[in-house]
C-alpha cells in the first residue's frame, strides 16, 4: 500500500508535467503525512542527504571546469584534438569527441562537458555544413563520457552511497570510457562518409608538435588529478580543491585568459550549476529512503528470485529497466533512489560490485541523452537551436549500449585496472 501510494503519487505528477525533483519531494511528503511518520523526519533525510565531506567534491570538480572553460584550458584541449583528428572524415565532429574525453579528465561533469565543448564546436560545425541534429547529437553523447573516465561527479556520489572506494571506481570506468569515446568516433565517421561531412587539412608533425607544447597544461591537469586519488595522495574532494587551484593558476598566469575582474562571475556559475544536482540529490534521498523503508528491495529480490534469472540474467535485467527508467527520470535522481534498491543484489546473487557499479552508472547515463527527459540532450539542443525530434542520437545510443553489454559479458573490462593498480 505505501509503496503503491508512494510511486502513483509521482507517476501523477511527472504526467501533470512537475519537474522531476519536485515530483520526489512532493510524493515524499505526501506519504509520511499520510502514513504517520514524523514529519521533521523529511527535513533530517534532506539535509543529512547533502550533508557529506565526499560530496564536497560536485561543487569543487564544477568550478574546477568552468575555470577550465573560462581560462582557455577547455580551448586548448580542442586545439590539441584538433591537430591529430580533424584530418579525418568528419573531422569537427570527431575533434568534438576527442576533445570531451580530454575535458572528462577535469569537470567529471556531463553537463559541463556539453555546455563547455558544445558552446565552442556546436556553432562551427552548423557553419562546416554539418546538420543541426547531428552536431546536438554528438555532441550529448559525447559528454556523457565526462562522468565514466575520472575524475566523475556521478562516481563520487555513488561512492558515497555504497561506502565503495571513490579511486576503485574512478578506475574502473578508464577502460569503458574509452571504449565509448572509440565507439563514438567510429559512429561519426560513418555518419560522416555517408553524408558528406568535411574534414579539415591535416596538420604536419612541427605544428602538432607546437599546438602540443602550448595545452600541456591543459593536457597535464587529468594526471595530477586522478594520479593523486591512485597514487593515495589525496582523496577525490582534496583533488576538486587541487583541480580548481590548478586551473585557476593556469588560467591566471599561464594562459592569461581569466582576469581576476571576472571571478565573481565564474562563482556564480559554478554555484548555479552546482545547485541543480544537489537539489535533485537531496529529493531524490528522501524518495529513495521511503522506497527503501517501505520493503521495495525486498520486492524487486524476490521478483529476480522467483524468475530464477542467475548472476547473468539479473545484470541483463538491470540494463533493461535502467535503460527504460532512464527514458522518463533524471539520470541523477534515478541513481539515488535505485542505488539503494540494487546493492542488495550484489550479494543475494554474488555479483561483483564494481562491475555492478559501472553497469548502473553507464546505463544512467544513457538516459541523460535520450529523449523525453535527457538533460545533456536538452543542453545541446538549446546550442544549437534545434529541435528534439530532429536530434541524431540513437547511433549513439547503440555503442554506449553495445559497450554496457560487454561490460555484462566480460566484468575484466572494468575490474583489471583496478585490480591492477591494488584498488580492486
Amino acid at each position: 500500500m505505501e509503496i503503491a501510494v508512494l510511486l502513483g503519487t509521482f507517476g501523477l505528477l511527472l504526467l501533470i508535467g512537475t519537474p522531476v525533483a519536485v515530483a520526489m519531494l512532493a510524493a515524499s511528503l505526501l506519504d509520511v503525512l499520510i502514513f504517520g511518520l514524523p514529519p521533521v523526519i523529511s527535513a533530517e533525510r534532506l539535509s543529512s542527504a547533502i550533508n557529506s565531506f565526499p560530496l564536497l567534491a560536485i561543487p569543487f570538480f564544477i568550478l574546477a571546469g568552468v575555470l577550465m572553460n573560462r581560462g582557455g584550458l577547455t580551448q586548448r584541449l580542442v586545439d590539441v584534438s584538433r591537430a591529430f583528428v580533424g584530418h579525418y572524415k568528419g573531422g569537427t565532429a570527431q575533434v568534438n569527441v576527442l576533445a570531451s574525453i580530454f575535458f572528462s579528465g577535469v569537470s567529471g561533469s556531463a553537463s559541463a562537458d556539453a555546455a563547455a565543448i558544445g558552446s565552442m564546436l556546436i556553432p562551427t560545425m552548423k557553419r562546416e555544413g554539418y546538420s543541426p541534429g547531428f552536431a546536438v547529437g554528438v555532441t550529448a553523447a559525447s559528454a556523457t563520457i565526462g562522468p565514466i573516465i575520472p575524475p566523475s561527479i556521478v562516481m563520487v556520489i555513488y561512492g558515497s552511497m555504497t561506502n565503495m572506494s571513490i579511486g576503485a571506481l574512478f578506475v574502473a570506468g578508464l577502460v569503458p570510457g574509452l571504449m565509448i569515446g572509440i565507439g563514438l568516433m567510429v559512429v561519426v565517421s560513418l555518419l560522416a562518409r555517408k553524408h558528406g561531412y568535411p574534414s579539415a587539412e591535416r596538420m604536419v608533425w612541427r605544428q602538432r608538435g607546437r599546438t602540443m607544447i602550448y595545452a600541456l597544461p591543459a593536457l597535464i591537469a587529468p594526471a595530477i588529478i586522478v594520479g593523486g586519488i591512485v597514487a593515495g595522495l589525496y582523496t577525490a574532494t582534496e583533488a576538486g580543491v587541487i583541480a580548481c587551484l590548478y586551473a585557476l593558476v593556469v588560467g591566471l598566469l599561464v594562459y592569461r585568459e581569466l582576469p581576476l575582474r571576472s571571478f565573481w562571475g565564474v562563482l556564480i556559475e559554478a554555484a548555479e550549476q552546482t545547485a541543480i544536482p544537489v537539489f535533485i540529490l537531496a529529493c531524490a534521498s528522501i524518495f529513495g529512503w521511503l522506497l527503501t523503508i517501505h520493503g521495495f528491495g525486498r520486492v524487486v529480490i524476490d521478483l529476480l528470485n522467483a524468475l530464477d534469472l542467475g548472476p547473468l540474467g539479473v545484470l541483463l535485467f538491470l540494463v533493461v529497466v535502467l535503460t527504460l527508467i532512464g527514458l522518463f527520470i533524471e539520470g541523477l535522481a534515478a541513481l539515488i533512489i535505485f542505488v539503494p534498491l540494487i546493492v542488495p543484489l550484489i550479494p543475494a546473487f554474488g555479483l561483483n560490485e564494481l562491475q555492478v557499479a559501472m553497469i548502473i552508472i553507464m546505463t544512467i547515463l544513457i538516459g541523460t541523452v535520450t529523449p523525453p527527459v535527457g538533460l545533456q540532450l536538452y543542453i545541446a539542443a538549446s546550442i544549437g537551436k534545434c529541435p528534439i525530434n530532429h536530434v541524431v542520437i540513437w547511433p549513439f545510443v547503440a555503442v554506449m549500449l553495445a559497450v554496457v553489454l560487454c561490460v555484462v559479458f566480460v566484468p575484466g573490462l572494468v575490474t583489471g585496472l583496478p585490480g591492477w593498480v591494488g584498488l580492486g
